[in-house]
């Protein structure tokens, strides 16, 4: 006898697309089961305390003080969700492969409880053809139920943007493919009780794609715009005023930043997810791998040109100079530091002999990379050197420029001022 259902949805994973999912699945009024192997976080949930930035503690609580959230770390509490979507990690290897291993222990672990009649969906960002040829046999195997028959399979992928107000969760549009026309169709109901547009196409493989091309797309004309940013360099002109005099144009051109590397959860990492699965049909997706060679040497000539510009304003070498590093997020306004730039350049600056520090509002301190440190007083004028690393608009970049002995700006983020000072070298 099946098992009385009494919640419309179960996420697994409670990180940075798990928990707005299941907040935005609570608030359309679904009965949500979060399920994470991390009891500390399962257990401040339940209290109805927040570890993500994008869903506050305040949002969060009242969801689950009517019922309509609630953590576990049991996957046997599954049965009694209508559908399970799998919002977790995909990271790379060491060798820069698809890591699929957090989201392949998941997924063995839901096949033995999973019921005839669920719908699973995949979130994670994958190679093409992860859901039919990894998660299917998985859950056929470990369940002996048949997919697109006794249970539905589909993929849809995470869009999340962390700190974005203007699109959300519940206002991006959701693209999904299923293994079966049934299977997308039953998807497609589960996530229109929440999402206000969803997307529907032929397979899970194109909506697999889907996810990629979006990264990859931007991946490659940051590349485009670091590399020009290296070309102006040695021709002496202000890229920065080139991108801003370019977006005027009101068709044909989408404006791009350089700055110091790529950073987040999608853009330094899913590109190489195409490339991986591509050789295995014997393409090589030159263009795409050299945008990703580009991005990954920008931390290298940013250290350059902060030696550069002490040596030219303060007449002294990198080694023993004391520099500040502002902003270690890998965007501005938050406090995610996944894949951050800043690390690799703060790493960069300390084995040239600097004596590096850093001030993030948001970020209190990181171990990340065999790098532990601490965020400092907010002191400019007691370094040789500020590096504006990640442009969070909290500080107040003009005062900056007056205050500090040397600024190399990476973000553009003293603008005409900058420009316009001799104490400021820019990216």
């Amino acid at each position: 006898m099946l098992p009385a259902v009494s919640y419309d949805v179960g996420i697994i994973g409670a990180g940075y697309v798990g928990l707005p999912l299941s907040t935005t699945f609570a608030e359309a009024g679904c009965r949500v089961l979060v399920v994470d192997v991390v009891q500390p976080v399962v257990d401040a949930l339940n209290r109805g305390e927040s570890h993500i930035e994008d869903v506050e503690s305040e949002r969060l609580r009242p969801l689950v003080e009517q019922g309509l959230i609630r953590a576990t770390t049991d996957y046997g509490e599954l049965p009694e969700a209508d559908a399970i979507l799998i919002a977790l990690p995909t990271p790379l290897s060491r060798q820069r492969e698809p890591d699929l291993s957090i989201v392949e222990s998941a997924t063995r672990a839901i096949a033995k409880v999973l019921r005839a009649g669920q719908t699973v969906v995949l979130e994670s960002t994958t190679w093409p053809g992860t859901t039919r040829e990894v998660l299917k046999p998985i859950l056929e195997q470990g369940s002996g139920l048949e997919a697109g028959k006794d249970f539905h399979l589909a993929m849809s992928p995470e869009r999340v943007d962390p700190g974005r107000e203007d699109w959300t969760t519940k206002t991006t549009p959701k693209v999904l493919g299923g293994i079966s026309p049934e299977s997308t169709r039953r998807a497609a109901e589960v996530y229109r009780r929440a999402i206000d547009t969803v997307v529907e196409v032929s397979t899970p493989e194109a909506a697999e794609l889907t996810k990629l091309l979006e990264n990859i797309f931007r991946s490659v004309n940051i590349a485009l715009v670091n590399e020009l940013a290296q070309l102006c360099d040695r021709m002496s002109i202000d890229v920065w005023e080139v991108v801003n005099a370019a977006a005027t144009k009101p068709f044909g051109y989408m404006r791009f930043s350089p700055g110091p590397g790529l950073g987040g959860h999608c853009i330094p990492i899913d590109p190489f997810y195409l490339s991986w699965k591509a050789r295995e049909f014997g393409f090589y997706t030159e263009f795409i791998e050299l945008a990703g060679k580009v991005n990954e040497t920008m931390p290298y000539f940013c250290r350059s040109l902060v030696s550069q510009a002490l040596n030219h304003h303060s007449q002294r070498a990198m080694k023993g100079a004391s520099i500040l590093v502002l902003g270690v997020a890998y965007k501005p306004d938050i406090a995610d530091m996944r894949e951050s730039p800043a690390v690799k350049l703060i790493s960069l600056l300390d084995n040239a002999g600097a004596d590096v520090s850093y001030h993030d509002p948001h970020v209190a301190s990181f171990n990340e990379h065999g790098l532990q440190m601490m965020s400092v007083e907010y002191e400019p004028s007691a370094y040789d050197c500020v590096v504006i690393a990640t442009d969070h608009h909290s500080i107040d970049y003009g005062r900056l420029v007056d205050d500090a002995k040397l600024v190399v700006d990476l973000r553009n983020a003293t603008g005409a001022k900058g420009t316009a000072s001799d104490n400021v070298f820019k990216l």
